[in-house]
């Protein structure tokens, strides 16, 4: 059990990790189109996020998945993902990436110890998909889908933010290429994060128009399966592929939330809708390998962990981060 409880009795038991702001992509939900990233001293080194990761995992935190920007665009990302898989009583080391560099790394990130993958796609409409990520390569990511499959992953999830007017005919194109692969598939909800204009706040499409979309064709089953994360799982009749909706808009999960973010500064973030925050970076500099020193900050600072994000489309979002400086 956690020994990271916040004052509403919920035991942290997942950390997201970002390991860089960095991304080959410039996705329109995620970042600005000309963004400016951290200098690399603001930046958590190898060493340092290994710090954090086994403060963590000594409180009790099962589950660490790593994120970014771009995970894989860090140098030494596989590096990073051989110390976090040593460490005892980790039980789920996993990542969230875009899948463009899984052609050369999905082998070698398997056999350092990477449990499972998260990709994005959101289109498999190879112009819409350079539109959407402003720069990126339909044909890069299915084939790095492609090597994650070979190289032995049996735990890969799509994620896919579905954005009115844009590739929300896609829907079920994206639940058959999971089908086909066996693939589970998540729709999420799109975060107000960032500054949000009018332009943005039309394009918001949410769980349920998803799932009257796809439950057009397929029967939905609720499922048992979790993750560990806020999704809600269905399955169809003929397929072992599970379809999550994660709605931060539409359905509040905050009573269950069990995670907390480490962004790539190194600031430990109660909540993804909320400005609380704790300088681990600040501790981990100053008192170098004191994990004593380190957990203390955890656990005072899950003390101010709200009990709730306010997300909403009528009043102006107040959280000024991207997603890219976030950690996903």
């Amino acid at each position: 059990m956690s020994q990271i409880v916040d004052q509403f009795n919920r035991h942290v038991e997942y950390l997201r990790l970002s390991v860089t702001d960095r991304c080959d992509f410039r996705c329109v939900y995620c970042m600005s189109e000309d963004p400016e990233f951290l200098p690399r001293d603001h930046v958590l080194s190898l060493e340092e996020l290994s710090w954090v990761a086994q403060a963590f995992t000594e409180l009790g935190v099962k589950k660490i998945r790593l994120t970014g920007g771009e995970p894989l665009v860090r140098t030494d990302c596989e590096q990073l993902v051989k110390l976090l898989g040593d460490l005892p009583g980790l039980d789920d080391l996993s990542m969230t990436t875009n899948g463009s560099r899984l052609s050369k790394m999905a082998a070698s990130l398997k056999q350092n110890g990477l449990k499972r993958l998260n990709i994005s796609l959101d289109t498999l409409n190879p112009e819409l998909f350079t539109q959407l990520t402003r720069n990126g390569k339909l044909e890069r990511v299915v084939a790095g889908i492609d090597a994650a499959i070979a190289a032995g992953f049996t735990k890969l999830k799509i994620n896919a933010v579905i954005l009115r007017g844009q590739n929300d005919h896609e829907v079920i194109d994206l639940v058959n290429f999971c089908r086909e692969r066996s693939l589970d598939i998540a729709f999420i909800e799109e975060m107000p994060l960032g500054v949000i204009d009018e332009r943005k706040r039309s394009r918001h499409c949410s769980s349920a128009e998803v799932r009257q979309i796809i439950e057009q064709q397929y029967q939905l089953i609720p499922s048992s399966k979790r993750t560990g994360g806020p999704a809600r799982y269905y399955k169809m009749p003929d397929s072992d592929t599970h379809i999550g909706f994660i709605s931060p808009h539409s359905n509040n999960f905050c009573h269950e939330c069990n995670r907390v973010r480490v962004t790539v500064e190194g600031r430990l973030l109660l909540c993804l809708g909320n400005e609380n925050s704790v300088d681990l970076k600040a501790i981990v500099r100053e008192h170098p390998g004191d994990i004593d020193r380190l957990k203390t900050a955890i656990l005072e600072g899950i003390k101010r962990k709200p009990k709730e994000h306010h997300f909403g489309h009528q009043d102006e979002v107040q959280i000024l981060r991207f997603m890219n400086a976030t950690g996903g």
